[in-house]
């Protein structure tokens, strides 16, 4: 019983900060499924990523929000609504999760496992043999609590990201992933740095100050 009162309240507390949050009210007022575009909107503005024309990748994609505002930046005279676009999409958008996710106009979603190699060959086909510009990874692993246990998935959903990205991205590309402290986060800046000439690692001003989460940004393909 106690615990279930202590749940409870835990519950309440999560819900009146998230009612309460910035970002939370932001997204709300500008029509994306969550406050994490304000995350990639950020990065973006920093780094000056993504640029009308360019093909990009969005890895985890669902609830939508990241495919939302790289829709918009692809088409500069969006809508606010729900990601559709007055004008057309200069650019193309593939997005793939292990969860549904709502249509977006002209991103083209691709429901799977990215851990299996036949969703990764069904992302590859419906590129065509084109390059990215841009992969953007918001994967993060189901948390079990065992810190080693944790670290080790989500090391492996990074992984997958950058050899995706390997693949199928162009030479001057980019790569953001989320990434956690904790016992895989050394590795994983070690890895980037073998990958990309440039990586920086970025905590958006939209990432909870409670949370552990970070992005590193890999810049051009060594």
């Amino acid at each position: 019983m106690k615990s279930a009162v202590k749940s409870s309240k835990v519950n309440r507390a999560w819900l009146n900060d998230h009612v309460n949050d910035t970002y939370v009210k932001l997204a709300q007022k500008d029509g994306y499924r969550a406050r994490a575009a304000y995350k990639l909107k950020e990065i973006d503005e920093t780094l000056h990523l993504i640029k009308p024309g360019q093909l990009v990748v969005d890895l985890g994609s669902a609830p939508g929000a990241w495919s939302q505002y790289v829709r918009r930046k692809l088409s500069p005279k969006s809508a606010t609504g729900g990601g559709a676009a007055v004008g057309a999409l200069n650019g193309r958008i593939f997005a793939l999760d292990i969860l549904p996710m709502a249509p977006i106009e002209d991103v083209v979603f691709i429901q799977g496992d990215i851990r299996e190699a036949s969703v990764l060959a069904d992302l590859a086909a419906h590129m065509q043999g084109q390059l990215a510009d841009l992969v953007i990874s918001d994967m993060a692993p189901n948390l079990s609590g065992i810190e080693s246990v944790d670290a080790a998935r989500i090391e492996h959903l990074v992984e997958l990201a950058l050899e995706f990205a390997q693949a199928h991205l162009k030479p001057q590309g980019a790569v953001v992933a989320k990434v956690f402290h904790g016992g895989s986060y050394d590795i994983l800046v070690k890895r980037f740095r073998e990958t990309f000439v440039t990586v920086k690692r970025i905590k958006p001003k939209a990432s909870r100050d409670k949370s552990s989460e970070t992005f590193l940004v890999g810049l051009v393909l060594k």
